[in-house]
């Protein structure tokens, strides 16, 4: 693989990861309501699904399941249950506005294992994740001569380069947990991410 096509890639992907979508949200929330901890945590598990997506796509795997209409169909109403019920979720907290005194980190301490175990599942049950690296690692892949190592470092790239993001957006909350401790400050930005899980989880229900 030459460096200007892995330079083209590496620019069709910053463009992607920029673009914010469920993790994202799922990951700004951990982040004001758990504080540096749970943002990272949640963070960990984002990255850890999308290097699994990855490797899928890599290894041909990926294929199979976006070939299966039965599989796919179940990854991706699976994904709507579980955005929507975050979503609800979000919503619940900012209705009841109750929330709980934070401490030095920026928020209450919560188990680090749940927080993985929530960013994991937002991307592991997001089937377009899946589609976006099976349209795009084709690309960038010639037969014969691409190899499974120059398919991983492009697939695992954007597990990284979106690992590096997530860092600096849970950093910037956590700079800024003046501000986003705030009871006001903290039931509208649960009004915001409830409302945008609700509505990922809907768009990927008519997909």
């Amino acid at each position: 693989m030459s460096w200007t096509s892995y330079g083209a890639y590496l620019l069709i992907v910053v463009g992607l990861v920029l673009m914010p979508g469920p993790d994202t949200f799922v990951m700004l929330r951990a982040s004001l309501v758990c504080g540096r901890a749970g943002g990272l945590s949640t963070l960990a598990g984002v990255f850890t699904g999308n290097v699994l997506q990855g490797c899928a796509a890599a290894f041909g795997l990926g294929v199979l399941v976006a070939g299966s209409h039965t599989v796919f169909t179940v990854i991706r109403w699976a994904g709507v249950v579980y955005l929507c019920v975050l979503g609800v979720q979000a919503l619940r907290a900012a209705r009841r506005g109750d929330y709980p005194a934070v401490d030095d980190d920026g928020g209450p301490r919560v188990p680090v294992r749940r927080s993985f175990l929530v960013g994991f599942g937002s991307n592991i049950t997001n089937p377009k994740v899946l589609v976006m690296y099976l349209s795009v690692l084709p690309q960038f892949l010639v037969p014969g001569v691409t190899t499974i190592a120059d398919a991983l470092l492009l697939a695992l790239s954007v597990a990284v380069l979106g690992g590096v993001y997530g860092v600096g957006l849970v950093l910037a909350v956590h700079r800024a947990r003046g501000f986003f401790t705030r009871r006001r400050v903290r039931r509208a930005g649960d009004v915001v991410a409830g409302a945008a899980l609700i509505g990922f989880g809907g768009a990927l229900a008519v997909t």
